[in-house]
């Protein structure tokens, strides 16, 4: 018989950061087999570093868990990047999505579609428009990805400070596997709906540089 299974969603924490860390570090060496230069940049990932911590501490990160709290993916939201989103665009009719990543050892279970369910039911709850990405510019293989799951292709941006800029956009309230959808949980696993409402909104304050694009990790 197959058995259950036990992840679920649950805010990330400060003692998760080493758990994080290491998600990156995974991440970094699979884009490399996949030969693109994704998050290659030194500078680049500590600036991300940064910025994660900040997300942590902001209420903007969240992990995906599975037995003994093992932290198997992560995804954060943030304000919309005034690099490649423009007042046109209505940003405040979407929710920015940043920092997907998913443990390999957990390929397969579907995480990374299940958390955009999640962030797109999110996006409806909160009456927007759009679940809305940006990538880096030359990873073909993630556009691709995100293409399969619903995502339309905006436009590609590409300012010569940044190396992200492949912009796209879903439909708030889509869910690709709706008899899958992750649990909400506590930190003491606990599954808790009120934990979905206590997401803090984004802002779209133009001075507000808190997002993590997919560039910086």
């Amino acid at each position: 018989m197959k058995s259950a299974r036990t992840e679920y969603l649950r805010p990330a924490a400060a003692e998760d950061v080493p758990a994080l860390l290491a998600l990156r570090a995974e991440a970094e060496g699979w884009l490399r087999s996949k030969g693109t230069d994704q998050w290659s940049d030194p500078e680049t990932g500590e600036r991300a570093i940064a910025k994660w911590r900040a997300s942590i501490d902001e209420g903007r990160a969240w992990v995906v868990v599975g037995e003994r709290d093992k932290v198997l993916a992560t995804v954060s939201r943030g304000p919309v990047d005034r690099d490649f989103w423009s007042d046109a665009d209505r940003p405040e009719s979407a929710l920015y999505l940043y920092k997907l990543m998913v443990a390999r050892e957990a390929s397969g279970r579907h995480l990374g579609t299940r958390i955009i369910d999640w962030m797109s039911r999110l996006a409806a709850l909160e009456g927007r428009s759009w679940v809305r990405i940006d990538t880096w510019r030359t990873n073909t293989g993630l556009h691709a990805y995100y293409e399969r799951l619903g995502f339309k292709h905006v436009r590609t941006e590409a300012p010569s400070h940044r190396r992200s800029g492949w912009l796209a956009q879903r439909s708030a309230g889509d869910v690709t596997l709706p008899h899958d959808l992750l649990p909400i949980g506590g930190h003491d696993g606990q599954e808790d709906a009120s934990t979905l409402l206590g997401v803090p909104y984004q802002t779209t304050d133009a001075q507000d540089r808190g997002g993590l694009t997919s560039e910086k990790g």
